[in-house]
């Protein structure tokens, strides 16, 4: 069909919403009628020359009581759907009475087959009949889609001399037809659009960066592309014909099976309503409904290539709590292995993306040349949040510590419907090519973009196709340039150091402290200590001392003299009451080393004399001096260099708790971008200055012609 001929039917149908919708919708409900109406239609011109063997075959199967009858009807109809009603569109069309229309009409759409109750289900358009019988409208919607001046059969339509008056319709054509009024509606509602919808723009570029790195190696076969947030499938279609027209033109035949999954129950029904409507109804059983994260359809697949834009920034606080909370979850897919490590992939509740992304990573193929493929839009947020230790940080050190990532993509702003924030193209593959093992590429594509001439909700701008290639070719070309910088996949990571120092204690015996800790102790039901506290004072003065080693030796000797035996409450009531920090003081002991250990004070443990006699203790930490230390993993020397370097010289008595110590991935693109505007010349702030002082001049003449005009200025009396 001529690309004319399908515009005109699309605008057709376009305008059925507003001669016949309006005034009972509004603009934004549209869509909510006519989608599932398109599908109802097109569905209805393919059975037609089937109707009379499927009423057959129902009869046949009635007869012999077979309760199981989608196979044969699916069999009599030659299709992967059919009606098994009495009715036809056109045998509705001519009912004149409202009620008996819409009782013919539920029965009509009762006869449809299983899959296509499930499309009529999640499109709700059974709640659409009651306020299309009371606006009266019904009959006339479907005199608009029955209309003789356009055709969405499969089969033409000929005229009295036999000559084709309207053209056939074929599956390509009318999947076509339906991407675009799905994309007119979604333009509509800008501001839902980006939930389901991402820019073809994008979308071609995600599909060129999975598939050209291979495209000369692509063989006779069959391909698997997989969307685990699949919306509408448009990502899906554009994958698969971009998929084959490479295949063409390397002179292979491919088959290309497409799976997806989507908890939208509207979009989910689109995507399932399009495939059913491109004759690929086949392909329709491998989309599933339902949350990828919390019910994954797919759980036992890999597959050739996979392309997504999950959701950004929002909760999966209710999957997290299906699956049994964040301490309780067991799916094997956020809990992994990794270098004899157990390592937890669960992410914050409020913004679950890179859980997509595992999810992804764990459908890898192992096997083949290519294995597998994956491109995925991410917000800034997937570089860098998250601490060492936390889901986010594990996920991009899984993912780099295994190689996977190839690339990361900078967007331009304001590329997607419904948000103007930065985003990002992630670039993962477990088959790396040769030269990018070990190193990560990172492009900078923000400034290549042409502007739109109207915006579309938040998107004022899309990739041309001269960028889409300028983009590729700078993937492909794997080169240190401007906007392309290259790293060892280790650049990005860092141990996370913690770093003590001792807790040191002034001890503080005066009457008035020893009045407030009698109080104290009258208070926990413990009088004999607060005796303890006189007795001390009189063996060792009011102090102040700055022993606390020292001082709890004598306190326990006392403890023994005054029947006051020293438990961990009472030298904890001590310490609170009776000490407080100070940086003069000794540092408080923890623990004294009996056995032999060789002494260790950049790990914390020192060699001390203890009763004359040399010794080796741990030093108590100061919780609130407690500090961490990021070093990155190429630091030469490792954690120790940078600790010598960087903090011992401030901070001596400073040590690094080894068993505290963990890994963490960040990626910054401002650090590797970042473009420091040049700095005015000393010539071009003294013109600014003399230019404004030059204007306040004028401003303040100009402000006393006035005054004076008014003769307001005068001498005073």
């Amino acid at each position: 069909m001529e690309q004319q001929q399908l515009g005109w039917i699309t605008n057709f149908i376009w305008g059925i919403a507003d001669d016949v919708l309006r005034d009972v919708y509004v603009r934004g409900k549209y869509r909510d009628v006519i989608l599932p109406m398109v599908v109802i239609r097109r569905l209805d011109a393919v059975l037609e020359p089937s109707k009379q063997a499927v009423l057959s075959m129902k009869a046949q199967l009635n007869k012999a009581n077979i309760a199981n009858q989608d196979a044969a009807l699916r069999h009599a109809s030659g299709q992967a759907f059919y009606n098994s009603s009495q009715f036809t569109l056109r045998d509705l069309k001519a009912r004149t009475r409202i009620q008996q229309l819409k009782a013919d009409f539920e029965d009509y759409l009762d006869g449809f087959s299983p899959n296509v109750q499930e499309i009529l289900e999640k499109f709700k358009f059974r709640n659409q009949i009651a306020t299309l019988v009371d606006a009266e409208i019904l009959g006339g919607m479907l005199d608009k889609f029955l209309d003789h001046s356009i055709n969405l059969a499969p089969q033409p339509v000929y005229d009295s001399a036999g000559n084709v008056r309207l053209p056939a319709l074929d599956n390509h054509a009318m999947g076509t037809m339906f991407e675009e009024l799905i994309r007119r509606f979604n333009e509509e509602n800008n501001e839902e659009a980006g939930e389901h919808f991402t820019p073809r723009d994008v979308v071609k570029l995600m599909a060129d960066l999975i598939f050209r790195p291979i495209a000369s190696e692509i063989t006779d076969g069959t391909y698997t592309v997989y969307d685990a947030a699949c919306g509408t499938g448009g990502m899906l279609t554009v994958a698969e014909e971009r998929l084959k027209q490479l295949a063409e033109e390397q002179g292979k035949q491919v088959s290309v099976h497409l799976f997806g999954q989507e908890v939208q129950p509207e979009t989910y029904a689109i995507t399932r309503a399009d495939l059913l409507l491109k004759g690929e109804g086949a392909e329709a059983d491998n989309f599933v409904y339902g949350s990828t994260l919390s019910a994954d359809g797919f759980a036992r697949n890999e597959f050739d290539f996979m392309l997504s834009n999950p959701p950004y920034g929002k909760s999966w606080k209710n999957d997290m709590e299906k699956m049994g909370g964040k301490g309780d979850m067991r799916d094997p897919r956020f809990h992994v292995m990794h270098h004899g490590e157990q390592l937890s992939l669960i992410t914050r509740s409020s913004d679950g993306q890179l859980m997509f992304l595992v999810n992804k990573l764990t459908k890898m193929k192992q096997s083949g040349r290519h294995g597998s493929r994956i491109a995925e839009v991410h917000n800034g947020s997937s570089l860098f949040t998250g601490d060492a230790g936390q889901g986010e940080s594990n996920i991009r050190r899984w993912i780099l510590e295994n190689d996977w990532l190839e690339a990361i993509i900078a967007l331009p702003l304001n590329m997607f419907y419904n948000t103007g924030i930065a985003t990002y193209i992630w670039v993962l593959t477990n088959k790396k090519p040769e030269h990018r093992k070990g190193k990560v590429q990172l492009i900078d594509a923000s400034g290549w973009f042409k502007p739109l001439r109207k915006n579309l909700g938040s998107k004022n701008c899309e990739l041309a196709d001269e960028h889409i290639q300028q983009i590729v070719d700078t993937f492909l070309a794997f080169e240190d340039s401007t906007q392309s910088k290259i790293f060892p996949n280790a650049a990005f990571g860092y141990w996370k150091v913690t770093v003590e120092r001792p807790l040191r204690l002034r001890i503080d015996l005066s009457p008035a402290k020893r009045a407030a800790f009698r109080n104290a102790c009258a208070g926990a039901a413990d009088l004999p200590l607060a005796t303890l506290a006189v007795h001390l004072a009189e063996k060792l003065g009011a102090g102040p001392h700055y022993d606390w080693n020292s001082f709890l030796a004598a306190a326990e000797k006392a403890g023994e003299e005054c029947k006051c035996k020293l438990n961990a409450k009472r030298i904890k009531m001590l310490q609170t009451e009776l000490a407080v920090r100070d940086e003069s003081a000794q540092p408080v002991i923890r623990k004294v080393h009996r056995a032999t250990v060789t002494p260790d004070p950049f790990h914390g443990t020192y060699e001390v004399q203890l009763n004359g006699k040399p010794g080796v203790v741990e030093y108590e930490p100061d919780s609130e001096l407690r500090d961490s230390e990021s070093v990155p993993l190429l630091e030469p020397g490792g954690i120790e260099a940078f600790i010598r370097r960087e903090v011992l010289p401030h901070v001596p008595d400073a040590w690094v708790v080894a068993d505290k110590t963990q890994i963490g991935y960040e990626i910054s693109f401002t650090r590797y971008f970042y473009k420091p505007k040049p700095m005015r010349t000393l010539a071009e702030i003294r013109a600014d200055i003399e230019a404004l002082e030059r204007e306040t001049e004028g401003l303040l003449q100009e402000v006393l012609v006035e005054v004076e005009g008014t003769g307001m200025i005068g001498n005073a009396d």
